[in-house]
């Protein structure tokens, strides 16, 4: 057993989903560097919260959404890698960061499609073709997806359709960078209760009810239903699992 822990990095990590993920990596004997947008002390918390499991963790901020400060992003974490872990490059990519906005296709407007655009897909193919250099071989790249590009709910068109274009992103990705050993799979979350769908539960609880009555295990997700799927992705058992779309939603809509 290697006693130098591998490194993740999350972007999206401060909160939500990402949170859980890097808080059930740490647990499971891995450092954690993770990215936030816009909330430094949330971000620094869930460091905290990596340190207090008894392992390395650094937060560093990141626009998804901005492709041409990927470069500068990288030398960043080139120089935070050193500087927190001792280390040249990392093991584990999970592209997390993400925004929901809900619209039916004819109220869907282009700036609306570009933001959901550049950071759901743009930003996940370039900020991937970026770290590369960056990831150790036999390494693992985990891509969110959405239940919703499997089935439909109206309002989520643009979303779901940015969704679609990574699970077949992560096809490609697995198969050009399977000679290094390094795996590529998406998972794929049902509807989670987070501040990602407040607005959803607090003001549709007719909409849960009906999720809730066509989900087989009969509730909504938590985080806790997604962290431990990731870390389990990023584990040696996990090694034989590629290109593949894992689904989390607790049986939605079957």
């Amino acid at each position: 057993m290697e006693s130098k822990n591998k490194i993740a990095l999350i972007t999206g990590g401060s909160r939500g989903l990402g949170k859980n993920m890097a808080l059930k990596l740490a647990e499971t004997g891995n450092d954690v560097l993770i990215t936030y947008n816009s909330n430094k002390q949330e971000a620094e918390s869930v460091v905290a919260e990596v340190r207090a499991r008894g392992r390395k963790s650094a937060e560093l901020q990141l626009n998804v959404s901005d492709s041409k400060t990927f470069d500068d992003f990288f030398k960043r974490v080139s120089a935070q890698l050193e500087e927190s872990f001792g280390a040249e490059k990392f093991d584990f990519l999970i592209n997390n960061a993400g925004i929901g906005i809900h619209a039916s296709i004819a109220a869907t407007e282009e700036e609306m499609f570009d933001e959901l655009m550049n950071i759901h897909l743009k930003g996940v193919f370039f900020l991937t073709q970026k770290a590369l250099p960056h990831l150790n071989d036999n390494g693992r790249i985990i891509n969110l997806s959405t239940g919703l590009a499997r089935f439909t709910t109206p309002g989520y068109a643009a979303y779901a359709s940015m969704k679609g274009g990574v699970e077949v992103f992560t096809r490609y990705l697995a198969k050009e960078v399977g000679s290094r050993g390094i795996t590529a799979n998406v998972v794929a979350p049902g509807i989670i209760q987070t501040d990602f769908t407040k607005a959803t539960f607090e003001h549709a609880p007719q909409v849960i009810k009906h999720i809730e009555g066509n989900t087989a295990l009969g509730r909504t997700g938590v985080p806790d239903d997604i962290g431990g799927v990731v870390a389990f992705l990023c584990t040696e058992e996990a090694r034989w699992i590629n290109a593949q779309r894992i689904e989390a939603s607790g049986g939605m809509f079957l």
